[in-house]
């Protein structure tokens, strides 16, 4: 008989849309980003999708283009629908944190708009850090984590090495000035200054994974991080 593997929890983005320059553009999460950490984990994990809204969560349709020569990342988007069309609520979830072995919090704009301030979210990334579970996130996805606190009061990434889309890439991608924040802003004033973490960027668009506090926490800069986050989970899980 083989061994239960373990159950591992991805969290899409609910928000659909940002306004840049006056007009709305789609938003959410972003297709890479979800792919790729997927089909690196399967097999290995049991995986539950969720969102902050449950049901369907938004894919933000111009990662499609951005993947379209991404042969694995167009596969998953023609065969995988049901993943992201049938997410778990995130609040129908914070009971039973003790089943999963940890969390990965997918990219795309979406989590700088609604993950960023969830109470849910929030309370999940602290119950399953607090029992020594791994917490990882990729681009956008950090901001699911720069507010998260633990329940000393401390932040979630304070004293740790972190990672995430950065301040370069937002301004060279032309969004910046449609974000609630900056990403790259708030983690390093979340985790570094008198806490003593740090900010630890990669060149711009390239590959970068951080691996910080314990080894549990998990972050990659980019949609190029997105499979060398996945790989860092495994290892972490030691699968």
């Amino acid at each position: 008989m083989s061994p239960t593997k373990p159950k591992f929890l991805f969290v899409l983005s609910s928000h659909t849309s940002y306004v840049l320059n006056g007009e709305p553009h789609p938003s959410g999460w972003f297709l890479p980003e979800f792919a790729h950490p997927f089909n690196t984990l399967e097999g290995k994990v049991d995986m539950v999708i969720a969102s902050p809204q449950g049901g369907e969560a938004p894919l933000d349709i111009n990662s499609i283009t951005y993947a379209k020569d991404d042969g694995e990342s167009m596969e998953f988007y023609r065969t995988r629908s049901d993943l992201w069309k049938n997410t778990v609520k995130l609040e129908d979830l914070r009971s039973s944190t003790e089943e999963f072995a940890g969390v990965f919090y997918v990219g795309g704009h979406g989590p700088m708009f609604d993950l960023a301030h969830h109470e849910a979210s929030h309370g999940i990334i602290r119950d399953l850090w607090e029992s020594g579970k791994v917490v990882s996130a990729v681009c956008h996805g950090p901001a699911a984590l720069v507010n998260a606190k633990l329940s000393d009061g401390s932040y979630l990434v304070a004293g740790s090495k972190v990672n995430g889309f950065t301040n370069r890439e937002e301004v060279a991608f032309g969004t910046a000035s449609a974000m609630p924040f900056m990403l790259e802003d708030a983690l390093r004033e979340h985790a570094g200054g008198e806490y003593g973490g740090e900010f630890v960027s990669g060149e711009m668009w390239a590959e970068k994974v951080v691996v910080g506090k314990e080894g549990r926490l998990i972050t990659g800069q980019n949609p190029a991080s997105a499979r060398g986050v996945a790989t860092a989970i495994l290892r972490a899980l030691e699968l």
